[in-house]
């Protein structure tokens, strides 16, 4: 009875967690948060750049004291890169760093200590066409 109220008020509490976005972040981004006994899992994008010539998508999670994130990039227009963004808060200080890619692409990273992790997608350089900053967690 009790592990299944601890489980119970633990799902309540992360769906409420899910709600603390603004209203435009909440309408503009499409995010599925699925809980399971030892993780959660965030599914986000498609996160375009201001001009929709390139998007991002993925998911993050937790899971062994680390937050994973694997993340898809397109760039629908070709001849220029696409840059995806992070921003994450781990150990009391900000971070910042970007990949770019032309075409199609894959990524991967993860971290320890990781709190908050924003991200958006810009494209034709690393600081052109930039779309909306969106948590992913």
């Amino acid at each position: 009875m009790r592990k299944t109220l601890a489980i119970a008020t633990l799902a309540g509490s992360m769906a409420v967690t899910g709600l603390a976005l603004t209203p435009a972040a909440q309408a503009a981004t499409t995010t599925t948060a699925t809980t399971t006994a030892s993780q959660q899992v965030v599914t986000w994008g498609k996160f375009f750049s201001s001009d929709h010539k390139a998007y991002t998508f993925g998911r993050t999670w937790k899971s062994g004291g680390k937050v994973h994130t694997k993340w898809y990039g397109v760039d629908k227009a070709g001849g220029k890169k696409g840059w995806v963004w992070f921003r994450y808060y781990q150990n009391g200080a900000w971070h910042t760093f970007n990949k770019s890619w032309d075409g199609k692409v894959v990524g991967t990273w993860s971290g320890r200590g990781i709190k908050k992790i924003y991200t958006y997608t810009c494209w034709a350089g690393k600081s052109d066409n930039c779309g909306r900053t969106y948590r992913i967690f």
